[in-house]
């Protein structure tokens, strides 16, 4: 579980890439690919090959609602 005012590690789509590519060459472990490069958790690459085997990408694809790119006027809009 997460700190209060814990920093997390963000990976580029291309680090995850690489990561992901040296573990489908068969190479090495997921644990040891973890250790290698600093990665906490061998969990979090076994997700990163979770999702490009399902969507053949790593791409970091934001959730939630979008943001709003116009400013609303709530007094013009309620008179």
């Amino acid at each position: 579980m997460a700190k209060k005012g814990q920093k997390f590690q963000k990976y580029t789509d291309e680090e995850k890439a690489k990561i992901i590519s040296e573990y489908l060459e068969g190479k090495e472990s997921l644990k040891s690919i973890a250790e290698k490069y600093g990665i906490t958790s061998r969990k979090t690459v076994f997700g990163w090959l979770k999702k490009y085997r399902n969507t053949g990408t790593t791409n970091n694809d934001k959730r939630g609602r979008p943001l709003k790119t116009e400013e609303i006027d709530y007094k013009v809009r309620y008179e």
